[in-house]
């Protein structure tokens, strides 16, 4: 169903100028996959002509049921989409997949898969699928192997983000103490790297605390990498992290946002859009937020969205940014692709 109208307000986030997106012609939005009860966490990339995007399919967004699969769906125009493949394992719960293209002209899926019960994970481990290169076919999921220096614990690699050949992704890892009967989690971060998603050597720990868990990398036109991730604990405000080649000293910035599944591209050598859950006194939503290199918010706009929602897929396409989230807004978790153009996303320093 086609989302519409919208006008944009102007209003004040933490002191700093920001547009929400409410009701514009500009932007649509249309939901394309319902069909199961749960469905949530997708990402998006355009491939030999086609739209990919890959949904988990549950009956919650966790639960002791651990029955999780992803599915691929893909579509030449964004409105008809057909499933390609599907994700699954009699044992674990498999997790959102997130999507890139190997420098082979493959698609790779990477997911994490685990058993969930009693409010903890008993087990985690990142798990790789790669297509055929008309992107019809994938392999059966496959476990990633470590290099020297990687201990196996609870593990999940995020995203795997591809420069000059080689592949990046931010691994966290989780500990659980048991303290007076309750599970107490923590977690910590790695930089690691591949060259064919199936084996990942560690470029170097990440020096995150507050629990960091979801993280995005991407690169800028000279190569320095920029990391946004996610922080579970402590103030539990995101953080973007950035480093020159060969990627061991790092600085960072600390965001004055709580993230959720976040995700950004670069709109040009000052400026990224971010998108993630958008945590506001009235509750959560989805959100794009236009930032500075030192991530301060120059814009927000919301999309139509409430409740479970948010981890968007971005994809920039000529004059538009193409955003795959999912969202509980219309009853139940669902998954929606808005259209939104670059102008609405330009600021002016």
């Amino acid at each position: 169903m086609k989302i519409g109208k919208y006008i944009l307000l102007w209003l004040g986030l933490m002191g700093v100028a920001t547009v929400h997106a409410q009701q514009s012609d500009e932007i649509s939005v249309t939901k394309i996959w319902d069909k199961s009860p749960h469905d949530a966490f997708p990402d998006l990339i355009k491939f030999k002509n086609y739209y990919y995007c890959t949904v988990r399919e549950a009956s919650d967004h966790v639960s002791n049921k651990s029955d999780g699969k992803v599915r691929v769906i893909r579509s030449k125009d964004g409105k008809q989409w057909e499933s390609v493949n599907l994700f699954e394992s009699d044992t674990e719960d498999v997790r959102e997949a997130r999507l890139s293209v190997r420098p082979d002209g493959t698609l790779m899926a990477i997911v994490a898969a685990g058993k969930f019960r009693d409010g903890r994970y008993w087990t985690l481990t990142p798990y790789a699928s790669f297509s055929d290169k008309a992107g019809e076919n994938f392999t059966p999921l496959q476990k990633v192997t470590y290099g020297t220096g990687i201990q196996p614990t609870l593990d999940w690699i995020w995203r795997v983000t591809w420069h000059k050949g080689v592949g990046y992704g931010v691994m966290y890892s989780i500990t659980y103490t048991d303290v007076n009967g309750k599970w107490k989690r923590d977690m910590y971060a790695q930089v690691l790297k591949t060259t064919d998603g199936k084996r990942f050597d560690k470029v170097a720990d990440l020096p995150v605390g507050g629990s960091p868990n979801e993280a995005t990398i991407r690169f800028d036109a000279k190569g320095k990498m920029y990391i946004v991730i996610r922080r579970e604990t402590e103030d539990q405000l995101g953080v973007l992290y950035a480093s020159l080649p060969p990627y061991q000293n790092w600085s960072y910035e600390k965001l004055n946002i709580r993230l959720g599944g976040p995700n950004f591209l670069f709109l040009d050598k000052n400026h990224f859009v971010l998108g993630t859950r958008f945590h506001e006194a009235k509750g959560a939503s989805t959100a794009l937020h236009v930032m500075d290199l030192k991530g301060n918010i120059k814009k927000t706009i919301t999309l139509p969205s409430s409740g479970d929602n948010s981890y968007p897929g971005l994809v920039i396409e000529k004059d538009t940014l193409l955003v795959a989230y999912y969202s509980s807004h219309e009853k139940k978790s669902s998954i929606y692709l808005a259209r939104v153009p670059l102008k609405l996303l330009r600021v002016t320093d």
